[in-house]
């Protein structure tokens, strides 16, 4: 894991452990490097009504998608080339269990001087955020959000193609969350 100074900000690539972000079951605290003098940040995850949101918007998609690869080649051709609606169906079947392990992964920690974003099934992602580094911190809701009472915080650095998200967090908890980081980003950057 790549912690960097509080000056720096990074993200790392590493290729996922099995049994690790995407287990279930797993403790909400994971070890951190003795850089960190040792502390074990509290790990949170996203809540379930983003995983709930994800899977409709793939049912619908991808089930009216079923819908017409089953009824234009099978009312133009023949009722044998409906067959090709097994296609989306099972794009449909593996879309559900990855958006699962795709929303397991997320997770963040809020330390000391950083805010850690984690997340990433095939390739692990982790991004350290200095508090200092922070420009700008919004909460964004859409429509589909709004719907199922999920807002997304949006970190803005100082570096643009740094910058980070946390998708669907209760409205409160991103309020919460984007005042914290906009309190501590202005305290720690009073020192530079």
């Amino acid at each position: 894991m790549e912690t960097g100074s509080p000056h720096d900000m990074g993200t790392t690539d590493t290729p996922d452990v099995p049994g690790t972000a995407d287990a279930p079951g797993l403790p909400e605290t994971a070890d951190v490097s003795a850089a960190d003098g040792g502390a074990e940040p509290v790990w949170r995850a996203l809540p379930p009504g983003l995983l709930t949101m994800r899977r409709l918007l793939l049912v619908v998609w991808l089930g009216l998608l079923t819908l017409a690869t089953a009824l234009v080649p099978g009312l133009l051709a023949g009722p044998a080339w409906g067959a090709f609606a097994v296609l989306p169906l099972a794009l449909l079947l593996c879309g559900w269990v990855m958006l699962e392990r795709n929303w397991r992964s997320w997770r963040y920690a809020e330390r000391a001087d950083d805010l850690l974003i984690s997340r990433g099934v095939l390739w692990h992602e982790e991004t350290v955020v200095p508090y200092g580094r922070m420009q700008l911190v919004e909460v964004t809701s859409g429509p589909v959000e709004r719907h199922f009472g999920l807002a997304s915080v949006q970190l803005h650095t100082a570096a643009a193609a740094t910058d980070a998200t946390i998708p669907g967090l209760d409205p409160a908890e991103a309020e919460r969350l984007r005042d914290r980081l906009t309190e501590l980003g202005e305290a720690r950057s009073a020192g530079l």
